[in-house]
């Protein structure tokens, strides 16, 4: 086997790894759903719909997927309840497909400008400024030449985070004090990357929810300052969310929706929760597609999405 096999399957094993959990929980339900049951009809769906809500997908995101289901059931005429968790794979991947989740398979970026500026926000506690150091890690790792920005400057420790992050991946961190204003330390970030030749620049920002107005404010004036710069910035609004807290990072996520335009999601923690379909949900209620899931404490970790392995993994025999 090549070296590019051995990535993918140690990249497969990894996943498996991480939906664990969840994909026990999900199958010890589904048995129960068919059990005795040999074709696919009304109680089997409605025992279906609630393995999908009590699995965190989310009840308008678990209507989509039973409609779609009743619809081949009826125009099939007979589905087995053996075909049940094929036909789950292609409709969830399907959703997410509509939802412009690409299947990614490596660590390039657009090449018609640099640096390609990603803005990251999240709550605190969500392992925002984590995923930012692990993105830089595997963006570095795939040859970019990578900046960091930390203006959350809100809270000391995040600032030292970022710093620290930066040390272990060994990127440079553009940073004022605390309590500098963020824009002034998202435009010097810019300012640096662009004199120094940068592929990417993450800016991490404050993860305050409880004056959504203000967020507002805080994000619009960083983006203002950044286009002073560069006037395509940002090119990616990444919001990070904690996949371990289920309906909870819903929640977060139509906040955050209200209050900035979000073009990506990652989603952390899944190694350690059986919450894992609130990936699905998520991005079927904000039609924004998941690139980045976190399945554990390593560097490496991090990986990019790829729907069709996610839901093999959740869904698969």
């Amino acid at each position: 086997m090549g070296l590019f096999g051995i990535f993918n399957r140690e990249k497969k094993e990894t996943l498996d790894k991480g939906l664990e959990k969840t994909k026990q929980s999900v199958f010890s339900k589904l048995a129960r759903a068919v059990a005795g049951k040999s074709k696919v009809d009304d109680e089997v769906l409605d025992d279906l719909e609630e393995v999908l809500i009590t699995s965190d997908v989310g009840v308008d995101t678990t209507l989509k997927i039973i409609h779609r289901i009743e619809e081949r059931v009826e125009r099939d005429k007979y589905v087995s309840t053996g075909e049940l968790n094929g036909i789950l794979r292609d409709e969830i991947a399907s959703l997410l497909a509509e939802n412009n989740t690409s299947d990614l398979d490596d660590w390039d970026l657009p090449h018609d400008h640099r640096p390609y500026v990603i803005l990251v926000v999240g709550v605190n506690g969500v392992g925002k400024t984590t995923t930012i150091g692990k993105l830089a890690y595997q963006l570095k790792q795939a040859g970019k030449k990578v900046y960091l920005g930390a203006a959350d400057t809100f809270r000391a420790a995040a600032v030292e985070q970022i710093s620290i992050w930066g040390e272990r991946v060994g990127v440079p961190v553009v940073k004022q004090q605390m309590g500098a204003d963020p824009a002034s330390v998202a435009f010097d970030t810019l300012q640096s990357a662009k004199a120094n030749d940068a592929d990417v620049v993450l800016i991490d920002t404050a993860g305050r929810l409880h004056n959504k107005v203000g967020l507002m404010n805080e994000l619009k004036k960083i983006k203002d300052v950044m286009k002073k710069v560069l006037p395509e910035a940002p090119d990616e609004v990444l919001l990070v969310l904690d996949g371990s807290t289920g309906q909870n990072a819903f929640e977060q996520a139509k906040q955050f929706a209200a209050v900035t335009q979000i073009t990506s999601l990652a989603i952390t923690k899944l190694d350690g929760t059986a919450k894992g379909g609130v990936v699905i949900g998520i991005s079927d209620e904000l039609k924004v597609p998941v690139k980045y899931i976190g399945l554990g404490e390593g560097m490496a970790d991090l990986q990019l999405f790829n729907k069709r392995q996610f839901v093999d993994s959740l869904f698969g025999e």
